[in-house]
């Protein structure tokens, strides 16, 4: 592995970096993805609802099906970190967190963002069953179910909105003395009949067997509560852990986030990204995919000296 050349190295295992694996294989690029693992956050959704073709799968059975179709088309994969990046005159060298180092022609960026967490008993050990970060993705299955929101935030506030139109009961823990979004979200939950919100309060416990049964949690100055309930998600942000790339020069924003323009392409030739680590608005598996796709077929192009490229289908005659 380390004596060969890649016409592409894909960072990120999950539907971004999985569907550019695909793509780039299928138009005959040797192509090795780099991970340390399959799937991603996806792989930590009990249940996906909303990705076309299936009506319900299991996050990680998804995103093995990826994997297997990337692998049929000769994709390689290497199971570990990638460390640094180094642009040389022929391409560019990838370390990786062994030592290993890898020459490739072109480079996709695709290892998505990383969920803050509470970092408190039972949150590892119950994710994706019942530990959720994605109040968009997994909201439907706590349908007439009772959850908490862990968050002050818009993307917690937004949780919570939503969650009151499909869910029993929504009890919202915020760490503040106030939220901090939009007043427009802040009204809708504060009038929602089925929202109970707590300040100053703190996660101190997720309980449960084979999935989250209660939340124990404290208020400051009162002892501390158990309540019953059958999801929690936690919308306490997300990290890009985008330092690694600096020795590369990649543009990051103030999130970052990978900037990237509308070919996925940034600005260090040969170098592209795609998913949920730019600068995307919505991080979906599906919007990722495609963005995924989109990076592979720019490489393709780059690597053929910006020739345009031949369609997939051809038109009925």
């Amino acid at each position: 592995m380390e004596n060969q050349l890649y016409d592409v190295v894909i960072v990120g295992g999950g539907p971004a970096g999985l569907t550019s694996a695909i793509y780039t294989s299928r138009r005959a690029m040797k192509t090795l993805v780099i991970s340390r693992d399959i799937g991603g956050q996806l792989s930590l959704t009990d249940d996906v609802e909303n990705y076309p073709g299936f009506e319900s799968i299991g996050g990680l059975e998804l995103s093995q099906k990826f994997q297997v179709q990337a692998a049929k088309t000769g994709v390689e994969f290497l199971f570990e970190g990638a460390e640094n990046i180094i642009k040389e005159d022929s391409g560019f060298l990838l370390e990786t967190s062994s030592g290993k180092k890898i020459k490739a022609r072109s480079i996709i960026l695709a290892f998505g963002l990383t969920p803050r967490s509470l970092g408190v008993p039972g949150e590892k050990e119950l994710s994706g069953r019942g530990v959720t970060y994605c109040a968009t993705c997994d909201g439907p299955l706590y349908r007439g179910k009772e959850v908490v929101v862990v968050g002050g935030g818009n993307s917690a506030l937004d949780a919570a909105e939503y969650m009151s139109k499909i869910a029993k009961k929504v009890y919202m823990l915020a760490r503040g003395e106030l939220f901090r979004g939009e007043q427009i979200l802040v009204d809708q939950v504060k009038t929602a009949a089925n929202v109970e919100i707590f300040f100053r309060a703190n996660v101190k416990e997720i309980k449960g067997k084979d999935r989250v049964e209660a939340v124990v949690f404290s208020v400051e100055g009162q002892e501390d509560k158990e309540i019953p309930v059958d999801g929690i998600f936690v919308e306490i942000g997300h990290v890009a852990k985008s330092d690694w790339l600096a020795g590369l020069g990649v543009a990051l924003n103030e999130r970052r986030e990978i900037i990237i323009n509308s070919d996925n392409e940034t600005n260090v030739k040969g170098v592209f990204a795609a998913g949920d680590i730019t600068e995307v608005s919505y991080k979906q598996a599906v919007i990722s995919a495609g963005e995924g796709c989109k990076a592979a077929l720019q490489a393709y192009r780059y690597l053929q000296g910006g020739k345009p490229l031949t369609p997939d289908w051809t038109p009925k005659k």
